[in-house]
């Protein structure tokens, strides 16, 4: 690699050719501020505050302008100060300032850059006043064009990383607008709910749904049991809410704050998805049996479930039947559960605390109920948990519980690495090769279905049943495309196939804790989140799904057997047809 040597405030460094300004500065530990600027999503030079001088007759953008030999950067005189100052004045002259209302104040990067260019006054007038319609007619994400920055980071996340596209900049010039096209609600486009978007804005132009009154007001409801259900991926990650390191475990504490809460009790969605891959798993081997049609495709990620809905009307035969773990759960909740405690399944309130945004709008699907019970009355992300717990006053980090409430508490650490990519494809194998081959894998770690790489194949040998079985994992609705046209065209060919809609899988989901660009610049979330689930699979006394004396007693006692009536009555479902643009006009 070729080597190019630039000076940046004196400070002279070697940098590979390819590099920018922005890159140079990071090697020589100078700090150039940065708004529109994400690593490997965004970088288009748009909203000009990293402007530095590189000789030019003008200031060049540092994230886009490449190095030269020789090249002598200044970052930091009167000129270039007094440019980042003037348009963030301008950028905020046209912003909804309602900081100490806004869902991201103090996690703001407009409200840190104003902090840090100590901008204190505000020279321009822009069109505050003339305030733009808030959309919020989807279950999932709320749009607020009147705190938007026109950075485009949603756009390149929307379109470039997860391939669905609904949002672009719609208009010129000064009514330049972030938007569905023709003015449409997200609720009426072919948005897919993986809150990706809310993830990589800078600002809160972009929020879940919350619904955090809904759960405060059933829990103050003396008349309904209320039960809370927690994903694998928020112990992974709810812990960044309260200055935990990025990777933290924070199991105990998680459930420790959720029981004081008061909620009457906190159950593990883990044991469902331990729950899921007997289901889906038995789905599996049935179809291979039986000639059914493959490859059978995961469909515990309600995101990549309505992207195939849109994108894939065709394969829908190919998608699992199984409800996602969180709304099996809630069935046998408002079923085995109730039936076990003597309770009215009217009177039990289902709260689920997800990574996912998408999550809001599964729970909300008319298919999502037995008998005219919804399966979950509530879902609410990581963030929105986290505000409770604030909120309560509860010291998370010296709150702490070793177990999930009984009957519903144990799980195995095949159930917690549903929260990483590639989690529910090695959860299945390990039971899947013990069921088909009577006896349990000597290395239960498939670490080929580990690790980001977009797309990753895998082939398992069963001696006994002469069977190869060929396997897929995809993350990010961008890999998950490539993937299912090769599947369709009949390039690629495999028996099963994990998608998750979100790059990483759940622990870097929509409503996981949101990091600035300049830690998501140095740092992979995915990656460290990971580690946090991998850690507590390898800590946990069980480790394959079909151990799990919760869910064999809810065999015997209950359910009969894996993909039988009564399981397909209360964990399956079935999905829908969608048109990818809107038909009806505005």
């Amino acid at each position: 690699m070729n080597m190019i040597n630039v000076t940046i405030d004196g400070i002279k460094v070697q940098v590979p050719e390819n590099s920018t300004v922005l890159d140079a500065a990071k090697i020589a530990k100078v700090d150039i501020p940065t708004l529109c600027y994400l690593k490997d999503i965004n970088e288009i030079g748009a909203c000009r505050m990293c402007v530095v001088d590189v000789g030019a007759r003008s200031l060049q953008a540092a994230c886009v302008y490449p190095v030269s030999e020789g090249l002598n950067v200044k970052t930091n005189t009167k000129e270039i100060r007094d440019a980042r100052k003037v348009t963030l004045e301008l950028i905020l002259s046209n912003h909804d300032r309602s900081c100490l209302q806004c869902v991201r104040n103090k996690t703001c990067e407009l409200q840190s850059l104003a902090d840090q260019l100590n901008v204190r006054d505000i020279r321009f007038m822009g069109a505050s006043e003339d305030r733009k319609p808030i959309d919020n007619f989807s279950p999932s994400i709320t749009r607020d064009p009147n705190k938007c920055v026109l950075c485009r980071r949603c756009v390149s996340m929307c379109k470039n990383v997860q391939s669905v596209a609904v949002i672009d900049t719609m208009e010129r010039g000064y009514n330049t607008i972030v938007s569905p096209a023709f003015g449409y609600s997200l609720n009426d486009v072919a948005c897919v709910n993986c809150g990706q978007c809310i993830n990589v804005c800078p600002v809160g132009a972009l929020s879940e749904k919350d619904e955090i009154q809904k759960v405060w007001d059933a829990l103050a409801n003396n008349d309904l049991h209320v039960i809370v259900q927690t994903a694998p991926a928020v112990r992974a990650a709810i812990g960044e809410e309260f200055g935990m390191p990025i990777g933290s475990r924070a199991t105990k504490n998680m459930i420790a704050s959720l029981k004081k809460l008061g909620f009457d009790r906190v159950f593990d969605t883990n044991t469902a998805a331990d729950l899921t891959i007997m289901e889906e798993g038995t789905e599996l081997i049935n179809r291979i049996k039986e000639g059914g049609k493959l490859p059978l495709v995961t469909s515990c990620s309600p995101g990549w479930i309505k992207f195939c809905e849109h994108n894939f009307p065709d394969m829908m035969d190919n998608l699992s039947t199984c409800k996602s773990p969180h709304q099996m759960l809630g069935a046998i909740l408002k079923s085995y559960y109730a039936e076990k405690e003597g309770l009215n399944p009217d009177n039990i309130f289902v709260v689920s605390v997800m990574p996912c945004t998408a999550k809001k709008f599964e729970s909300n699907r008319p298919e999502m109920n037995v008998d005219g019970h919804r399966d979950v009355d509530a879902v609410i992300t990581t963030r929105e948990l986290a505000r409770m717990i604030k909120e309560a006053g509860i010291n998370f980090v010296d709150a702490s519980e070793d177990h999930f409430d009984d009957p519903m508490g144990d799980a195995t650490g095949a159930g917690v690495i549903f929260g990483a990519t590639g989690g529910v494809m090695e959860a299945a194998i390990r039971t899947a090769y013990a069921i088909l081959e009577g006896e349990e894998l000597e290395d239960i770690n498939i670490c080929d279905a580990r690790g980001v790489e977009g797309i990753k194949e895998l082939t398992l040998n069963l001696p006994k049943t002469g069977i190869v079985l060929k396997a897929a994992v995809a993350h990010g609705l961008g890999n998950a495309r490539r993937l299912m046209e090769k599947v369709r065209s009949g390039e690629a060919d495999y028996h099963f196939i994990e998608v998750m809609a979100c790059p990483g899988g759940c622990v870097n989901g929509g409503g996981q804790p949101i990091q600035p660009a300049k830690v998501r610049n140095e740092i992979d979330l995915r990656t460290e989140r990971a580690k946090a689930i991998y850690e507590e699979d390898e800590a946990s006394v069980l480790r394959r799904s079909h151990e799990n004396p919760t869910v064999q007693k809810l065999y015997a006692d209950f359910l009969g057997q894996p993909c039988g009536h009564k399981s397909h009555e209360l964990l399956h479902t079935h999905y829908t047809k969608r048109d990818l643009y809107p038909t009806e006009e505005k």
